[in-house]
């Protein structure tokens, strides 16, 4: 991988795409394009009452692109029902580059100028590539992404590749498709523009106005 460089990379997320590894200590990357594939709706993300009472609360501060490298960090790092990750060094210096060059970005939950819960992801025309979360305060990582899907709402992205379905995608909507559709989906997102900037900062209602508005 030593000439496999950021925009090497971008052009795997413009095929569909993307890189794994099996250690965080093993700096070996390797390319996946799986059969299956989750994605989150943008039209059909679905907030539930407890958790829209919690994003009117506003119980964290809400910051875009102040501490990449930490959230990427904070997402390869074991936790509980996690001791290992797919997001070794190499590819950490990867996102690092794209967020530099524009095409990679964080959504950050802060508390008392704590940094407790986040997400990243890849931007690249209208399609955003969820990558990893991290919580470390209850909701956390949930709140960053309603606040994810209604800055892409706003910034006209098509498409919200969450990669892998799991049981905590679910309650959001989030479906499984196969990789021909996905990649028919990608296609449409790829001729869209989406802005990651637009929306700026939104409150927690404003959010979820977005969100409501879309569905």
């Amino acid at each position: 991988m030593a000439q496999f460089d950021a925009r090497d990379l971008l052009s795997c997320y413009a095929r569909g795409v993307f890189p794994m590894a099996d250690a965080r200590e093993d700096d070996r990357v390797f390319l996946i394009d799986p059969e299956r594939r989750g994605v989150i709706p943008l039209d059909g993300f679905h907030v539930s009452h407890r958790l829209a009472r919690t994003v009117r609360g506003e119980p964290f501060e809400i910051r875009a692109d102040t501490a990449f490298r930490t959230v990427v960090q904070a997402c390869a790092a074991s936790g509980p029902g996690r001791s290992e990750t797919w997001i070794n060094h190499p590819i950490e210096d990867l996102y690092v580059r794209l967020h530099e060059l524009g095409f990679a970005h964080s959504l950050e939950c802060w508390r008392d100028e704590e940094l407790v819960g986040g997400l990243y992801g890849v931007s690249l025309q209208g399609a955003f590539f969820g990558e990893s979360m991290f919580s470390r305060r209850r909701d956390a990582s949930k709140v960053a992404l309603i606040h994810l899907v209604a800055r892409l709402l706003a910034g006209g992205y098509r498409l919200l590749d969450a990669q892998f379905m799991t049981d905590h995608l679910t309650q959001f909507g989030a479906v499984e498709i196969s990789r021909l559709d996905y990649h028919r989906r990608l296609a449409l997102a790829l001729s869209a523009e989406g802005d990651f900037q637009r929306a700026g900062a939104l409150g927690g209602a404003a959010a979820l106005q977005v969100i409501s508005q879309a569905s």
